[in-house]
C-alpha cells in the first residue's frame, strides 16, 4: 500500500467473495449489510447526524418506477434553499442512502441546503445505466417541482461517493446539453473507469490489500453492474471524448484507495478540457473514509472541505 491504513479500518475488511456469489446471494448479502449500516448502532462508525437537521423519507414516482428519497432539511428555516442531490456508494449493487446521513446532514446544516439522497435501483436486478437514469430523472423532477420542495432551481449541485461519484459525474455530463444547470459537483473517491482497463491503474496494484475495497469487489462490480450489451465507456467519465462545459468540480481521493488514480486521472482530463477543478488527496485515508468518521480522522477535514466548496458555489458572495 502507499501507506499504513488507520487501524480501525480493519474491522471493515470485506471478506465476501462477491465474484463467486449467485445473484440471489448478492441480494441477500446486500440486504443484511444495509440493515446493519442503517441502524443507530452503526452511528458509532458512520457518524452521528447533525441535530439541527430533520431527516425524512419520502417517495418520488418516475416513469415505470417509484424511488425512495432520504431528505435532509435544516430545522427552523422556511426560506428557499439550494438543492444538493446525493448518491451513496456500494458498487452499484449494494449500499443505502442512510450510510451517508453524517455527511448529508452536515451539508444540509452548514451549507445550508436541502440535501436529497436517492435510493437508486441496484444491480444485479437493475444494472447500469439504470442507476444513472434514476439519478438524472430525480434531479430533473426535483428542479421541475422546485416550488413544492421550497428549493432554488438555479442553485443545484450533485455529490456522490464511490459508485455514487460515478453517478454524480455522469449526471453532470448528461446535464450539459438540456438538463438542469448545475452550480457544482463534488465527487468523493469516484469510480471513473468501468472499462476493461479499470484495474490497470498503479493505485490498484499498490493498494490491492486495502481493507475496504478489495480488487475482487471491483471485478464483481463490473460483472454485476456492467452488462455485456452496454458500452462501458458510456458509464466511464474518464473515457468521454469531451469533458468541456462542466460545473466547478471538487474531487476528493484517498491515498490508500485502489481508485485513487482513477480520480486523479479524471482531474487531469477535466483540466485539459477547461473545467475549474480542485483535487484533494488525504494521505491517511482508505476507500469509504468519508462515511466512516468514527474510524478515520481524515473524514472531518474532508467533510469541512466539501461543505465549504458547495457553500461557495451555492451561496456565492455578492
Amino acid at each position: 500500500m502507499r501507506g499504513k491504513a488507520p487501524l480501525g479500518t480493519r474491522i471493515l475488511k470485506d471478506s465476501l467473495d462477491w465474484e463467486a456469489l449467485t445473484d440471489d446471494q448478492v441480494i441477500a448479502a446486500r440486504e443484511k449489510a444495509n440493515r446493519v449500516v442503517s441502524s443507530r448502532a452503526a452511528w458509532i462508525i458512520t457518524g452521528f447526524p447533525d441535530r439541527g437537521v430533520r431527516i425524512e423519507e419520502t417517495f418520488i414516482d418516475l416513469p415505470g418506477r417509484r424511488l425512495t428519497l432520504r431528505v435532509h432539511r435544516p430545522k427552523d428555516t422556511g426560506r428557499r434553499l439550494p438543492l444538493v442531490v446525493s448518491f451513496h456508494g456500494g458498487g452499484f449493487f449494494a449500499g443505502t442512502a442512510a450510510q451517508n446521513d453524517w455527511l448529508n446532514s452536515h451539508l444540509a446544516a452548514r451549507c445550508p441546503a436541502v440535501v436529497v439522497s436517492v435510493e437508486y435501483r441496484l444491480a444485479p436486478e437493475h444494472p447500469l445505466p439504470r442507476p444513472v437514469d434514476d439519478g438524472y430523472d430525480t434531479v430533473v423532477r426535483l428542479v421541475d417541482d422546485a416550488a413544492q420542495w421550497n428549493i432554488d432551481p438555479a442553485a443545484v449541485a450533485v455529490v456522490g461517493e464511490s459508485a455514487g461519484g460515478t453517478i454524480a459525474g455522469l449526471i453532470a455530463l448528461r446535464a450539459r446539453k438540456d438538463g438542469p444547470p448545475l452550480r457544482a459537483q463534488a465527487l468523493i473517491y469516484p469510480g471513473t473507469d468501468w472499462t476493461e482497463s479499470m484495474t490497470e491503474y498503479p493505485s490498484i496494484t499498490e493498494n490491492a490489500d486495502n481493507p475496504t475495497l478489495p480488487v475482487s469487489r471491483l471485478r464483481a462490480t463490473r460483472k454485476l453492474a456492467v452488462p455485456p450489451t452496454l458500452d462501458p465507456r458510456s458509464v466511464s467519465p474518464v473515457k468521454f471524448d469531451n469533458l468541456a462545459g462542466l460545473p466547478p468540480t471538487l474531487v476528493v481521493i484517498a491515498a490508500l484507495d485502489p481508485l485513487a488514480d482513477q480520480g486523479s486521472r479524471y482531474v487531469e482530463r477535466l483540466r485539459e478540457d477547461g473545467t475549474d477543478v480542485r483535487l484533494t488527496c488525504y494521505p491517511r485515508a482508505t476507500h469509504t473514509f468519508l462515511s466512516t468518521p468514527g474510524l478515520v480522522p481524515a473524514a472531518r477535514p474532508a467533510r469541512r472541505e466539501t461543505v465549504a466548496f458547495l457553500r461557495s458555489h451555492l451561496h456565492p458572495a455578492p
